[in-house]
């Protein structure tokens, strides 16, 4: 039995930070489990395999990434007070970026359901956990007996005042220009994703191959701790093709037209084209004796088949530098663009290019349209959100309805391509939202959300401060020998050696993802591929150019409206009310949402433009100021000897002098005024915060009287009553008299 006190351990050193390896303490009944950690950040990861009863038709590797609260020493914020159910954005991308890197590096064929489970067990708020998790889940699978062309190590790079930075700290995330989660083996890179501040092409690949060599160090930890703890690897015996089938499959799919078939540039008539020569080559073995019962070779004529187009597809592209459509290896498809084509919404646009077309749609809303997230670091708020949706029918299958993790992952990419460049809160304090519905998918259609949410933004008129334009990179390499495709199709994608994503404005990158097929991609294919990238970007941006140039002048007249109004911090009590009262009356007349800042700084979203002037008089009403001879529907508050005291404004009283009630004689006060009664009443004089009013000065104007300051100046009399201190209950007046008439 493993002590708990004395696990393997193995640590590296990596960017002025020591990360340990350590197996033996926890989950020993895993196949492999390895527990990371730098600073006080701890992931746990583990990896099980079971044989499979069946060849599911492909690899079932699974991958779940978590993020345990305790870890941070937070309770879920979930009403069942636990981490249950679908898992986090962040959670579902950091799944991603671990099954990425790891996937290509199983052997083909390998009849195991294999399963990685990522926990952060401890968090301290400056070390990231995410490429901890990527480097465990490799170390992980190194222990176990699962055959593995591994390790791999993850790593993040920033830039901080023109100096790279590995896994810089959440402080120095804030201050960086350049944010790339990377995987590598020992000689070359095997993921990309990020985001950069309009960084160019050649700093994002010195920035890799810098990080590539600085975690060189956690590649030789994990073959030490192989060495130390790995546990034997299982017999793997890789499938070897039957030569003779391969020949007759390949012969009967030549006679059936299958370099033709190739050659159809639609996406629909090539997959009939395919159809048809691989219904003729399964009839063909069907009725051939000595394939005819052998089950096992006609399912795998299925594969054969598609290595065969696989091959004489890139063999064209290799010795001719001719595609599948026809185009050359640096051209990208035609492209089509229509703004503004759905009425009500606030900013949309079609963005076709190719087979791929997107349609995309703005919508701004107030800062109560925030998304909220729960995380390790808090309670976390977005004012962006951009979502990708695939539904079946663009590729024109039939398949259940929901969002999948790719995506959760081709929606992340879009909207940190497009973060860079849009305006402050401060300057234009609308939440965004943008959604990218793929209608028709033939390669790149992230990269169409991309380029389509740029356009919709400047049709709902976002200030943004430059368009973005992404295009999907594609590679054959045989041998020594590479080509970069521009704007890959789907067959490309699924033919070819890498998938490499980048978007960016005119001046700079601001988004880039990368998943390679092959064992690692050196440092002269990416220069070639950022190179080739940058030139059909600026093609696109120059084609949305002609479409629309820049951001509309105004908003949309169904967008909110909105405007700002500054009031004193003391009345923000009022014009909230008691539990909310008078700010529930101000949303629910106006349809309006209000939000106020400590500072007196009041932001209004409005559905309409009168709803907006509506509010902002219903609070500009809280923050008024009485004014002398203006008229004031004032509601009695008290009964005094003297006079009666009225709230004019709210928080604000005056006096009406009992001479000051009615243009007759008043005897008592009480006889004209009740307490709670409305009284209309003009400001005659105003002393500091002594103010005085008169029923008297407004009944004269109904007789047609005009009123005059000297009208209501205060008598010798209406002075003394108010007392040598001058209160307006006139205390100080009636001990005066009394003293008199001693």
């Amino acid at each position: 039995m493993q002590d708990i006190f004395s696990p393997t351990r193995v640590t590296a050193t990596v960017g002025g930070k020591e990360i340990i390896f350590e197996t033996g303490r926890l989950a020993n009944q895993a196949h492999g489990a390895v527990w990371v950690q730098c600073g006080g950040t701890v992931v746990l990861v583990t990896v099980c395999s079971q044989p499979l009863e069946f060849d599911k038709g492909f690899f079932p590797l699974t991958v779940e990434y978590s993020e345990k609260m305790y870890a941070a020493g937070r309770i879920p914020g979930s009403f069942f007070r636990r981490e249950i159910g679908r898992p986090s954005e962040r959670e579902t991308l950091v799944s991603r970026l671990i099954d990425r890197p790891i996937r290509p590096l199983f052997p083909k064929g390998l009849n195991e359901d294999v399963q990685v489970l990522a926990s952060v067990i401890s968090a301290d708020q400056e070390n990231e956990s995410d490429v901890l998790a990527l480097t465990g889940a490799s170390a992980a699978v190194m222990l176990s007996p699962l055959p593995f062309e591994g390790p791999v190590a993850g790593g993040r790079i920033g830039r901080v005042n023109g100096q790279f930075v590995l896994n810089p700290s959440f402080e120095e995330q804030k201050n960086s220009d350049l944010d790339i989660v990377f995987a590598a083996s020992a000689d070359a890179l095997t993921m990309v994703e990020g985001d950069a501040l309009f960084v160019p092409e050649d700093v994002i690949i010195d920035a890799l191959e810098w990080g590539r060599q600085q975690i060189l160090p956690l590649i030789e930890a994990q073959l030490r701790l192989r060495e130390l703890a790995g546990k034997p690897k299982m017999e793997f015996t890789p499938h070897v093709e039957n030569a003779t089938l391969v020949e007759r499959v390949r012969e009967l799919a030549l006679e059936a037209g299958i370099e033709d078939a190739m050659r159809v540039p639609e996406k629909l008539a090539r997959k009939d084209a395919r159809k048809a020569v691989k219904d003729k080559v399964l009839a063909a073995l069907k009725n051939d004796p000595a394939w005819a019962e052998d089950e096992a070779a006609l399912r795998e004529s299925a594969e054969i088949l598609g290595d065969l187009e696989k091959k004489i597809v890139r063999a064209r592209i290799v010795n001719e530098g001719t595609r599948i459509d026809g185009r050359k290896v640096n051209e990208v498809r035609p492209i089509q663009i229509q703004a503004g084509v759905l009425p009500r919404a606030h900013g949309s646009a079609i963005f076709r290019r190719g087979e791929t077309k997107s349609l995309v749609v703005t919508t701004l809303g107030s800062s109560t349209d925030e998304q909220r997230v729960d995380s390790l670091s808090g309670d976390v708020t977005k004012r962006f959100m951009l979502h990708y949706n695939f539904p079946p029918f663009c590729v024109g299958e039939v398949k259940p309805v929901r969002v999948s993790r790719r995506e959760i992952g081709h929606g992340a990419l879009a909207e940190k391509s497009l973060r860079p460049v849009l305006p402050k809160d401060t300057d234009f304090p609308f939440t965004l939202r943008v959604v990218a519905e793929t209608v028709e998918s033939n390669g790149s259609s992230s990269m169409a959300a991309v380029c389509g949410g740029s356009l919709s933004l400047m049709d709902a008129g976002v200030p943004v401060s430059a368009p973005v334009a992404g295009v999907a990179m594609g590679l054959i390499k045989e041998g020594d020998k590479f080509i970069v495709l521009t704007d890959i199709l789907g067959d490309e994608d699924a033919l070819g050696d890498m998938d490499f994503k980048i978007a960016g404005t005119a001046e700079g990158v601001t988004g880039v993802q990368m998943d390679i097929k092959i064992t690692g991609l050196t440092t002269d294919i990416m220069r070639a591929a950022m190179r080739q990238a940058h030139e059909g970007r600026l093609h696109i941006l120059g084609e949305m150019a002609k479409a629309i140039a820049e951001p509309r002048k105004e908003l949309s007249r169904f967008a909110p409206q909105h405007a700002e109004i500054f009031v004193n911090p003391d009345i923000i009590r009022l014009i909230i009310g008691p539990g909310g009262k008078n700010i529930k009356a101000i949303t629910t007349a106006t349809g309006a949402s209000v939000d106020i800042e400590d500072s007196g700084r009041v932001s209004i979203f409005a559905p309409t433009a009168d709803a907006l002037e509506k509010a902002r008089e219903m609070i500009s009403y809280y923050d008024q100021r009485p004014e002398i001879g203006r008229n004031y529907q004032a509601k009695v508050k008290k009964i005094l000897e003297i006079g009666v005291i009225v709230e004019v404004l709210p928080n604000v009283e005056a006096l009406v002098h009992v001479s000051q009630l009615d243009v007759n004689r008043v005897e008592q006060p009480g006889d004209v005024a009740h307490v709670g009664e409305d009284m209309l009443v003009k400001v005659v004089e105003i002393n500091g915060d002594r103010i005085r009013a008169s029923r008297k000065a407004v009944l004269l104007e109904e007789q047609g009287h005009p009123w005059s300051p000297e009208d209501t100046a205060r008598p010798q009399r209406e002075r003394g009553d108010r007392g040598e201190r001058g209160d307006r209950h006139g205390r100080g007046g009636r001990e005066r008299r009394d003293r008199e008439r001693r």
